[in-house]
């Protein structure tokens, strides 16, 4: 019996060793570079570093100052193929889409075939919002500013598909939402708001939104690489490859596709046509006269309808908008790619950065070029990812819980049982009654592990696709553990009940 509590002892000591030895030895270069300084003495350092410190695969950005335009590009855009990024190599925007659909708003509103004070529901009957019970009626203005009170969370109702009624299920999903607030008062980013939109181009134009885009945004302006990610698309060499995030270090991620949530994240394009793009909203080039003016509209923001998100900080025309310093910006998040740009309509120059993950690393590298073209000193990394950050938490709370069911596993499998021949009837009944209560709390904390993201509006669909695989692994490894501690506690109860 000794030889084999000595040999159980041995076992349970190597198996707790490689679980913290292993990952440890893995992520030890990362371990390293996330809490090390890093260099910015150069925006080529301080992108590199950057870069290394969110595990981003390849980033790829392009500005304009004053009409000369630079392209960077670095890292990979294919991991496995040691295939590098280069200014052709193309991304999936995010959200930095939304100023596209919003300019096709523009320019249907130009020629007449639908006003800016139209209720969604002139062109969507079915559209049927209600907001503290009663109908409520949401504006197109009200979508394009994030001010129609569709919270944010029914980012998670989307339903993944490729076929080409995907965009109207989309809707069906919300037209009866309860709104968070009136129509007009708040601002509530909802990214649903511009699928709405792509609904309504559809039936003013009679044609798909993609086409109509396509044909009166993206040709016009030179853009002949770029294209919408339907899922249905032969995808082409150039397409990098999108990332995730698993205990700090970046994995290959074929995210979901959703045809019907292309208007507000999924227009892939790469550097050369962004060039372009830049170039037309700070009015260099050849551009035709009514998409120029529709382009000049979407940089104004009518404070009367715009969200306000900040002091000096508006929505309006898919544009995070500071009119006082005639600033442009967006960020853009998908599962598995990430960008941000920033136009100084003022200063003639802009920044458009492009990455194969989710992280802030765009919004960071972009912030940092913006301030060195204009003489400022760059700012170094804050460790503020969210998506870094909930992935090393969750990494380190899975080693610390598969050492915990492991110690319970082998405390089950030796059978050990409390001595109760020192016990009287009165210290027995106290333990039963505190392994009933250990027993409770076991069961509550199992019952919030299993129910927790409901409780925040997400739901697992929501983290298998946007969260770090860490996530799932914890809640897996804690689930196990809690069930081990009821089941301990229930033989503690039986063997308390014994005289």
């Amino acid at each position: 019996m000794k030889k084999l509590l000595r040999r159980n002892k041995t076992v349970l000591i190597s198996v707790v060793l490689l679980i913290v030895i292993i990952p440890t030895v893995v992520c030890w270069h990362q371990l390293g570079i996330l809490f090390t300084a890093g260099k910015y003495g150069s925006a080529d350092e301080m992108v590199e570093t950057i870069m290394a410190k969110t595990a981003t695969p390849g980033v790829a950005l392009v500005t304009s100052k004053q009409g000369k335009t630079d392209y960077k590009v670095y890292g990979y855009s294919d991991v496995d193929r040691q295939q590098q990024v280069t200014s052709e190599s193309l991304f999936e925007l995010g959200s930095t889409t939304k100023a596209f659909t919003a300019l096709a708003v523009i320019l249907l509103e130009e020629e007449g075939k639908l006003a800016y004070s139209d209720y969604v529901s002139d062109y969507l009957p079915e559209f049927v919002p209600t907001y503290r019970g009663g109908k409520a009626d949401i504006s197109i203005n009200q979508l394009m500013a994030h001010t129609s009170g569709i919270p944010s969370w029914t980012i998670k109702l989307i339903p993944e598909g490729t076929t080409a009624d995907t965009l109207k299920q989309t809707i069906h999903k919300v037209s009866d939402i309860a709104l968070d607030t009136y129509p007009g008062t708040e601002y509530q980013y909802a990214t649903i708001n511009y699928d709405i939109l792509a609904r309504i181009i559809e039936q003013v134009t009679g044609s798909s939104y993609q086409d109509y885009v396509t044909q009166n945004i993206l040709i016009p302006l030179g853009m002949t690489d770029s294209y919408f990610s339907t899922g249905l698309e032969t995808k082409p060499d150039q397409l990098s490859k999108g990332y995730r995030v698993f205990f700090g270090k970046s994995l290959e991620y074929d995210a979901p596709r959703y045809y019907g949530n292309m208007a507000a994240g999924y227009l892939v394009t790469n550097l050369k046509d962004l060039e372009h793009w830049l170039n037309a909203q700070l009015g260099i080039g050849n551009v035709p006269d009514k998409l120029k003016q529709a382009i000049e509209q979407s940089h104004e923001a009518n404070l009367q309808t715009a969200g306000y998100e900040a002091e000096d900080l508006y929505y309006a025309y898919g544009w995070n908008n500071d009119p006082e310093k005639r600033l442009i910006s967006h960020i853009g998040m998908n599962p598995n790619f990430s960008s941000q740009v920033i136009i100084d309509l003022e200063q003639h120059e802009a920044v458009f950065v492009l990455a194969n993950l989710n992280s802030t690393a765009p919004s960071l590298i972009a912030q940092n070029i913006y301030d060195n073209m204009n003489g400022n000193p760059m700012k170094p990394f804050k460790y503020d990812d969210s998506s870094i950050l909930t992935d090393w938490v969750f990494s380190f709370l899975v080693l610390l819980a598969a050492i915990i069911v492991i110690l319970k596993a082998l405390k089950l499998m030796r059978g050990d049982s409390p001595s109760l021949s020192l016990l009287n009837e009165r210290s027995r009944r106290r333990k039963r009654i505190g392994a009933g209560i250990h027993l409770s709390i076991r069961l509550l904390l199992l019952v919030l592990i299993l129910i927790w993201p409901y409780l925040i509006h997400y739901n697992y669909y929501m983290i298998r696709v946007w969260m770090s695989y860490s996530i799932f692994a914890w809640m897996g490894l804690a689930t196990i553990s809690c069930v081990l501690s009821m089941v301990l506690n229930l033989k503690r109860m039986t063997a308390f009940r014994k005289r």
